[in-house]
């Protein structure tokens, strides 16, 4: 032992012996080994201290090179990554001129994942199952399909201008871009949108989206155009699957919200040939414009769609104007349960000598036993100009988001 450490010792000792009142105190070889454990256990606590920063860092440099496009994996941030989904029963219970028709089908099943890289730049997409599966059967018909929606990415310019690319909704209408069970009254969708517009539409293309002014927002995109030599809208929809690109569409929307729980907005389309060079003449103009109005209990929603179609072969079969509104009153009487009704009219023919226009009226309930879990039931009553297809009953259903 060093000969000053231990003579220091001694003399502290005794002067705590003698202050103590003659109280015994360890011995200087006991102190000596008190004193040499207790450097141990500094020593250990800053080894711990340091493998503890160094871990921090560690951390803290995956998360940047992540965040910048490096190339370690997302162990370390699966925060980042989202799931959700949406899906809806329903039970349709008509009376048709071929009699009475009942089905019950689970008619969508939907998954979202999204990812986000960094700040500014983010995947997102979603895949359907619809009529709870596919196959094809012996005559040639498909019971279900399995569709790929949404897959895109998308960039952020600044914190009011983005754009993307990939396969995406299309931006008119109101429920195309947004139809979760949840978010609509009814148990089917309005068949002016799905008819006319025709939802659900999605695209393979470039885009972008910001806001131009307090309240003033706006879309434009380049992508697939439809292909159909029947001029039917809805199946004229390539849905991103080897599409014809000869004829690309533009689209434009406006909208404003300027005022909580009002949305009014305006989508334009143009494309110069909806046959992909079947019809030579075959351009098309789309006009829609709409209200989403929401304010305290009370609801509004109101649409109106046209397709304006050039040339000699639309024209012959009348699919040269095709049209169609609704309007959409409701009240929630509680907030877990609303009423609405509905009329709806829309004609697919509108420049046919024949009258083909086809009305229908919706009323019913929603029920939302959870803000993202609703139970629907509508009376629906379709009435045809053509006194052909008409229909009459009832819809139930089931659907949920998360």
């Amino acid at each position: 032992m060093n000969r000053s450490l231990k003579t220091g010792i001694s003399l502290a000792a005794a002067l705590m012996a003698t202050a103590a009142g003659a109280a015994e105190l360890p011995s200087p070889e006991v102190m000596w080994e008190i004193i040499q454990k207790q450097q141990k256990e500094l020593d250990a606590l800053k080894a711990g201290q340091k493998d503890t920063e160094e871990k921090v860092e560690a951390t803290a440099q995956a998360i940047e090179e992540q965040e910048t496009g490096g190339s370690h994996g997302s162990a370390l941030i699966s925060d980042k990554t989202q799931i959700g989904g949406y899906g809806e029963l329903h039970y349709n219970n008509y009376d048709t001129d071929n009699g009475n028709y009942k089905e019950l089908d689970f008619h969508r099943f939907v998954l979202f994942f999204g990812h986000q890289f960094t700040d500014r730049l983010r995947f997102f997409s979603e895949v359907e199952i619809e009529h709870a599966f596919s196959s094809d059967t012996d005559d040639g018909s498909n019971d279900g399909e399995v569709e790929l929606e949404q897959a895109y990415i998308e960039y952020d310019l600044n914190d009011r201008q983005h754009v993307r690319g990939g396969m995406f909704l299309l931006p008119v209408g109101i429920i195309n871009e947004t139809h979760e069970p949840p978010t609509f009254y009814g148990v089917e969708r309005n068949p002016v949108e799905k008819n006319i517009i025709p939802a659900t539409w999605w695209a393979a293309g470039v885009g972008a989206r910001g806001e131009i002014a307090p309240g003033w927002g706006y879309d434009i995109s380049v992508h697939e155009g439809l292909d159909n030599d029947s001029y039917n809208i809805r199946s004229g929809r390539q849905k991103s699957s080897k599409a014809d690109a000869h004829d690309l569409a533009s689209t434009g929307r406006i909208k404003w919200t300027g005022i909580a729980g009002v949305e009014l907005a305006a989508t334009v389309q143009y494309q110069e040939n909806i046959t992909q060079g079947f019809d030579n003449d075959a351009s098309a103009w789309l006009y829609e414009a709409h209200a989403d109005i929401q304010r305290g209990p009370f609801g509004l929603r109101a649409l109106y769609a046209m397709w304006d179609i050039d040339g000699s072969g639309a024209s012959a079969v009348g699919a040269d104007e095709q049209e169609g509104f609704y309007i959409e009153p409701s009240y929630k009487i509680t907030p877990k349960f609303g009423v609405f009704a509905r009329y709806n009219q829309y004609d697919n023919a509108a420049g046919n000598s024949v009258d083909t226009e086809k009305k229908q009226y919706n009323a019913g309930f929603n029920y939302w036993p959870h803000p993202d879990v609703v139970l629907k039931a509508d009376y629906q009553d379709q009435d045809n100009e053509s006194n052909t297809g008409e229909e009459k009953g009832f819809n139930l259903g089931i659907g949920y988001q998360f």
